[in-house]
């Protein structure tokens, strides 16, 4: 078995169990503005647990949570901050940690709907040339729908290192009982693993959605990829949202986090994707620093 790179869990529970407050609209920026020391925690704690990559908390640095002044005015400093302190973070490890940009939907999570092809990369650029001095790789994370990775893939070009692209998988009960793995735009995991096998991205991931959904993802992917003759990896990692996220986008108040959804759980969850292929395994919204240090210990056993 492929060696698997263990990502870091999910930023903002971690960031409320030490401490910090999160409210909407803001979320996990309001850190950032009142609570850096405890941002560069939560990425210290994520690496404690084993975890060789860590993302920027920028996945809130966005117009649609810090509204459009905001993100204007103070938006390039926040962005450099959440890349500044993940840097640190990583360069105190000790080891190799790798940097991840965080590179969220620019007009809110599980809306493809929203998407504005005219616009996009104008807010994009303003991540990328803030984020670009601090991070490793890129990271296109919780995108909806192909346009989103396609915008993301443009968005680096100016600034080229290896990049990631993670879609957010429908979770439905059509999906959880067995349908066709799909992104929450309808598209298919297929053709999003079609274009992402010609994209030149490094890495096909999948995030944000229910782990009972990621396996059947990560077997289409693969599959595609064997068929195209394509290297790419194949990463997941899964939220621990409680109820149905289809008709509420994420982060709107505060989901009730799974609590079945135990460290050694997710980490049987995280076996079985390995199985099926992926080589990048971590966690998303309420998979903690506990739960990462579980999936690593798994998945390292396994050898």
């Amino acid at each position: 078995m492929a060696d698997t790179m263990i990502l870091d869990g999910g930023m903002s529970r971690e960031l409320l169990r030490l401490g910090a407050e999160l409210k909407q609209p803001q979320w996990s920026a309001l850190a950032l503005m009142n609570s850096p020391e405890i941002v560069r925690q939560v990425h210290a704690e994520f690496i404690a647990a084993g975890a060789d990559v860590v993302t920027t908390n920028s996945y809130a640095l966005v117009p649609f949570h810090i509204g459009e002044e905001r993100f204007q005015t103070d938006g390039p400093d926040l962005i450099e901050l959440s890349g500044k302190l993940a840097r640190e973070a990583a360069d105190a490890a000790g080891r190799k940690v790798v940097v991840a940009g965080s590179l969220p939907p620019i007009f809110g999570s599980y809306e493809p709907q929203n998407f504005d092809p005219s616009t996009v990369q104008d807010y994009l650029k303003v991540l990328v040339e803030n984020l670009a001095p601090h991070v490793d790789v890129w990271l296109g994370e919780t995108l909806s729908l192909i346009a989103e990775g396609e915008a993301v893939r443009k968005a680096i070009q100016a600034q080229p290192k290896p990049f990631w692209i993670s879609f957010t998988l429908a979770d439905d009960a059509g999906q959880l009982a067995g349908g066709e793995p799909k992104l929450r735009s309808g598209e298919t995991v297929k053709a999003a693993a079609e274009w992402a096998a010609g994209s030149g991205a490094s890495a096909l991931l999948f995030n944000c959605a229910k782990p009972e959904v990621m396996k059947k993802a990560v077997e289409t992917a693969a599959s595609v990829f064997a068929e195209k003759g394509s290297s790419l990896k194949i990463g997941v990692y899964a939220n621990a949202f409680e109820t149905d996220t289809e008709d509420k986008a994420a982060n709107e108040g505060l989901h009730d986090t799974r609590e079945d959804l135990t460290g050694d759980v997710y980490s049987r969850f995280a076996c079985q994707w390995a199985e099926a292929g992926a080589t990048m395994i971590g966690g998303c919204c309420g998979i903690g620093a506990e739960h990462i240090h579980r999936v690593a210990g798994a998945l390292r056993a396994r050898g």
